[in-house]
C-alpha cells in the first residue's frame, strides 16, 4: 500500500473490505445460515404443534423432530465456523493496519499532522482494532437482515398485517437508532483524540522522568498529565453515557416491536383468524426477533465507530513524508562525505571519511554534535539544509530509506532499551553473527555474567532494571552487532568509567577494523585510537590531525578534551 491509496477514513474502510472479500463472503453465508436456522426453529415448533392438534401420524411427527434436530445442528456449526472465519479475518486485518501505522510512525511524516509518538501508538492499537471490526460488522448486518426478512415473510403468510408490522417497525427502529449512532461516532472520535493526547503526554513524561527529577519539574509535569487524563476520562464517561442510552433505546424499541407482534397474533387467534400452531409460530418468531433486531440495530453504531477510527488512521497513513526517498542504493564503497553542510548551528561543514577509516569528531558544542547526528541519520530531510551528504559516493537524498538504514547506522546518544532480553536488545532481528563479539567489545560481559540467565536475562521497558552505564553499553553492543558498512556513534561512553572507556575504545577499533566508523565524542580514549580527529567548533571544522598531534599544537583542543 502506498500513501496515495489512503486519503480519508473511507479509503481505509474500502481497502479493509476489499482485502477480506473472500472471508466476508464465507462468513456471511455461514452466519446467514445460522440466522435462517434460528428462524426455522419457532416455525418448525409451530408446524409440530399444529400437526399434533390435527391428529397427525407419529412417524410424521418423528420426521419433524428429526428436522428440528438438523436445524439445531446447523445453528451450532454455522455459528461456530462463521465466527471463526470472521474473527480470524478481523484479527489479521487489525494486525495489517497496526504494522502499516507503525511503519509510517517510524518514518518522518508531515509536520502539520501534529501527532506525538503516544498518539501514533494509540492509533496503531485501539483505532486499528476498531477499524478492523468492519470485517465482522458487514456479515453480521447482512445475516441479521436475512432473519428479519424471513420472519417478516413467514408472519405475512400467517397474516399480512403481522408481516407489515415487522417491516415497518424495523425501518422505524433503524431510523431512530441511525440518528443516535451519529452522536456516538462524533463522541467516540473526540474521546479517541483525547485518549491519544493523554498517551502522548505520559510517553513524554516517562521519557523525561529523570531530567524532571533533576530540576524539580516532576510535580508540574504530573499536573499537566492529570489535566489531559481528566479530559480523556470525562469524554469517556460521555461516550459511555451515549452508548448506554443507545443500548437502552435499542432494547426498548426491539422489545416493543416483539410485544406488538405477540399481542396482535394473540388477538388474531382470539378472533379465530389463525390457529394455535400459527400462534405458537408467531409468538416464537416475535421472541426470536429481539436478538437479530438488537444485532441489526447495533450495526450503525459500530460502523460509526469504525469510521471514526479509520479517519484517525488516515491522518498518519495519508501524511506525506518530510522527504521523498530516492530510488538508488549505495555502491560497495563505504566512504562518507559531507560537503558545505549548513543546518542549525552547523556552518559550511565539510569533511570526508575514507572507506575503512576510523574517524573521531570532537565537537565542542553538544548542539552541533546532535545536529550532525540527526542529519546523518536522515531524521532531517535534505530539503531542510543546504549542502550535500554522500554515502558511498551517492547523495543521501537519492538513496532509498531502506538502503540508507542498511548501509549507514547512526547510534544515538539516548540509549533506547526495550522490554525483552539482553539478547533481544543486542540482536533484535535475530540474524547477527557478531553477538558474542559485540558484547565483549562493548564491555557488556560483566552484565551477562552477573545473571544466571546470561544473555537471556529479562530487561524491563526502557532498561528500568539496568544502570545508565549498562544501558549505554547495551546500546553500543546493538550497534556493533548490526555491523553496518558505515557506523556513526554519538557519545557512546559518557556513562562509563575511565578504565572501561579505555577498554571499549580498543575493542571497538579492533572489531570495526576494515569498516568505516565515525565517533562523535570528546572522550580522550576514543579520540586517541582514531586514525584521524576532526575538530568541530562553532559549527565548522577548525582543525584536523591525530589526537596527539592536536594535543601538542592546539590549546583549545587540550582544554576541550582534557579530563
Amino acid at each position: 500500500m502506498t500513501n496515495t491509496e489512503v486519503r480519508t477514513g473511507q479509503d481505509v474502510l474500502r481497502i479493509a473490505l476489499r482485502r477480506n472479500v473472500g472471508a466476508m463472503a464465507s462468513g456471511t453465508l455461514l452466519m446467514g445460515s445460522y440466522q435462517a436456522a434460528e428462524t426455522a426453529v419457532p416455525i418448525l415448533l409451530g408446524v409440530i404443534v399444529e400437526y399434533a392438534l390435527r391428529g397427525g401420524r407419529l412417524g410424521s411427527l418423528g420426521l419433524a423432530l428429526l428436522a428440528l434436530g438438523l436445524v439445531m445442528a446447523t445453528v451450532s456449526y454455522s455459528w461456530r465456523f462463521g465466527m471463526r472465519i470472521l474473527q480470524k479475518a478481523n484479527t489479521t486485518e487489525a494486525h495489517r493496519w497496526r504494522v502499516e501505522v507503525a511503519d509510517r510512525g517510524l518514518q518522518p511524516v508531515a509536520r502539520d499532522v501534529g501527532l506525538k509518538s503516544g498518539e501514533v501508538l494509540t492509533i496503531a492499537t485501539e483505532d486499528a482494532d476498531q477499524t478492523a471490526d468492519i470485517i465482522e460488522v458487514v456479515p453480521l448486518l447482512v445475516s441479521s437482515l436475512v432473519s428479519v426478512v424471513i420472519t417478516g415473510v413467514v408472519l405475512a403468510v400467517i397474516s399480512v398485517p403481522l408481516g407489515v408490522l415487522v417491516f415497518v417497525g424495523t425501518a422505524a427502529i433503524l431510523s431512530v437508532l441511525s440518528v443516535m449512532s451519529r452522536r456516538i461516532g462524533a463522541s467516540t472520535q473526540v474521546q479517541q483524540a483525547k485518549v491519544a493526547r493523554a498517551g502522548a503526554k505520559v510517553s513524554d513524561l516517562i521519557a523525561g522522568l529523570r531530567p524532571l527529577h533533576g530540576f524539580g519539574g516532576s510535580y508540574a509535569a504530573f499536573q499537566a498529565y492529570r489535566r489531559v487524563s481528566t479530559e480523556a476520562k470525562k469524554q469517556s464517561i460521555v461516550v459511555a453515557r451515549v452508548n448506554g442510552v443507545y443500548a437502552g433505546a435499542s432494547l426498548a424499541l426491539n422489545s416493543l416491536l416483539a410485544a406488538a407482534v405477540t399481542l396482535w397474533a394473540g388477538y388474531l387467534t382470539f378472533q379465530g383468524t389463525i390457529g394455535i400452531g400459527e400462534l405458537v409460530m408467531a409468538v416464537g418468531l416475535a421472541q426470536f426477533l429481539i436478538e437479530p433486531l438488537k444485532l441489526f440495530s447495533e450495526m450503525p453504531k459500530y460502523v460509526m465507530i469504525a469510521r471514526a477510527s479509520a479517519e484517525r488512521m488516515a491522518l498518519v497513513l495519508a501524511a506525506p513524508p518530510l522527504m521523498t526517498p530516492g530510488v538508488e542504493v549505495p555502491g560497495p564503497d563505504g566512504g562518507l562525505e559531507v560537503k558545505a553542510l549548513t543546518h542549525g548551528t552547523l556552518r559550511d561543514l565539510t569533511f570526508s571519511v575514507r572507506p575503512g577509516e576510523f574517524v573521531a569528531i570532537a565537537a565542542y558544542q553538544p548542539q552541533a554534535a546532535a545536529e550532525l547526528a540527526s542529519v546523518l541519520s536522515v531524521d532531517v530531510p535534505p530539503s531542510s539544509y543546504s549542502g550535500v551528504v554522500r554515502v558511498a559516493k551517492q547523495e543521501i537524498a537519492a538513496l532509498t530509506i531502506e538502503s540508507v538504514r542498511t548501509h549507514l547506522l547512526v547510534n544515538p546518544s539516548h540509549h533506547e532499551v526495550f522490554a525483552g532480553t539482553l539478547r533481544d536488545n543486542v540482536d533484535p532481528s535475530g540474524t547477527s553473527t557478531l553477538v558474542e563479539e559485540a558484547v565483549e567489545a562493548a564491555m557488556l560481559t560483566d552484565v551477562v555474567a552477573l545473571h544466571s540467565d546470561g544473555l537471556d536475562y529479562a530487561v524491563r521497558d526502557r532498561g528500568a532494571n539496568l544502570s545508565g552505564g549498562q544501558r549505554q553499553r547495551l546500546s553500543l553492543a546493538r550497534a556493533l552487532a548490526a555491523d553496518p558498512e558505515i557506523l556513526v556513534l554519538h557519545d557512546p561512553t559518557t556513562a562509563v568509567d575511565a578504565v572501561t572507556e579505555q577498554l571499549i575504545a580498543r575493542n571497538v577499533t579492533a572489531l570495526r577494523r576494515g569498516r568505516t566508523t565515525v565517533v562523535i565524542t570528546s572522550s580522550p580514549a576514543l579520540l586517541d585510537v582514531a586514525d584521524r580527529v576532526i575538530v568541530l567548533d562553532d559549527g565548522a571544522v577548525t582543525g584536523e590531525g591525530t589526537h596527539r598531534e592536536l594535543l601538542g599544537r592546539d590549546s583549545s583542543y587540550q582544554l576541550a578534551v582534557a579530563r
